[in-house]
């Protein structure tokens, strides 16, 4: 008994002709049949009824089909295994991260995976969230480090790394400096028509600014862009204008909290919702859920 001989059989009970069975198996019909009539030969029974415009089982067909297909199945999973396996020994990931951000847990995670699966490549990509979404959508990314400021795409998965508070960053002798510090924090719309330094589009941080000003009216007069936060604050320090950076990014003196709305934005690792086909992504996705709660989830 040859596998073929089960997946000739199979496809001939299923579409009840020998035409069609040759059809969708990709051989002569000639060869069908006598493959079909070995495999009765073999068994000593007839499998198939041919007196017919269609082809039937016969009762002993019948109780065999369920094994024939059981047997295709064991073997097409077979093979999945094996391809998982030897995804996970020589495969690759393309794993994306907001262009300047070198978060801990990120490369803790990457170290770990690579432990496990030392014969897997990790290729990295640095770009804005809203272009590394778009990666990830499109199947060029397999995971990616994004910044949001909004609740994460319906076909998006992610884990929550950090949730922090937006604050401002100001240079000594800013309008604001003494205000700030007198009330110890400053109004979303005190930043109106004031000289402000931001990250670019595309980024968590500067979508939840720009956010803020809309709702307040107004929009954000940007002088200056960095895609850098560590860039940001420096020139804000230096008095080329007021910058809202993570709570987490600035230190020292010229940092006021901001109020009416507390702005809040979210680094979260994502992936897309459907299973995906390469097994190593699958393998460091499973690794990525267990680092935080769902994105969804975080306020």
């Amino acid at each position: 008994m040859e596998l073929h001989q089960l997946e000739y059989f199979v496809a001939v009970a299923e579409e009840a002709s020998f035409t069609r069975a040759a059809s969708r198996v990709h051989v002569a019909q000639p060869g069908v049949s006598a493959q079909v009539r070995r495999l009765e030969s073999e068994l000593g029974q007839q499998l198939l009824d041919r007196s017919g415009r269609s082809v039937r089982l016969t009762e002993v067909g019948s109780a065999v089909l369920p094994f024939a297909r059981a047997a295709l199945d064991a073997v097409a999973n077979a093979r999945l295994a094996v391809d998982d396996l030897a995804g996970l020994v020589r495969g690759q990931v393309t794993v994306g991260m907001v262009s300047g951000c070198a978060l801990p847990a990120l490369a803790e995670l990457l170290a770990g995976f690579h432990d496990r699966h030392p014969g897997v490549a990790i290729a990295l990509v640095e770009d804005n969230s809203d272009r590394l979404v778009e990666r990830l959508r499109d199947g060029r990314l397999d995971l990616a480090l994004i910044g949001w400021a909004e609740q994460t795409p319906a076909d998006i998965d992610s884990v929550v790394l950090v949730d922090e508070e937006l604050v401002a960053v100001v240079a000594p002798g800013h309008p604001l400096a003494d205000a700030g510090a007198r009330a110890g924090a400053i109004t979303i719309r005190q930043l109106r028509d004031l000289p402000l330094v931001s990250l670019p589009r595309g980024t968590g941080v500067r979508a939840a600014l720009d956010a803020a000003c809309a709702a307040a009216g107004f929009t954000p007069r940007i002088v200056f862009e960095a895609s850098a936060l560590p860039m940001v604050v420096e020139l804000a320090g230096r008095g080329l204008g007021l910058a809202v950076v993570p709570a987490s990014i600035p230190n020292g003196p010229g940092i006021l909290r901001l109020t009416d709305p507390q702005l809040r934005s979210r680094l979260e690792l994502a992936w897309r919702c459907a299973p995906a086909a390469n097994p190593a992504a699958r393998a460091l996705i499973e690794q990525a859920r267990a680092l935080g709660p769902p994105g969804r989830s975080a306020p």
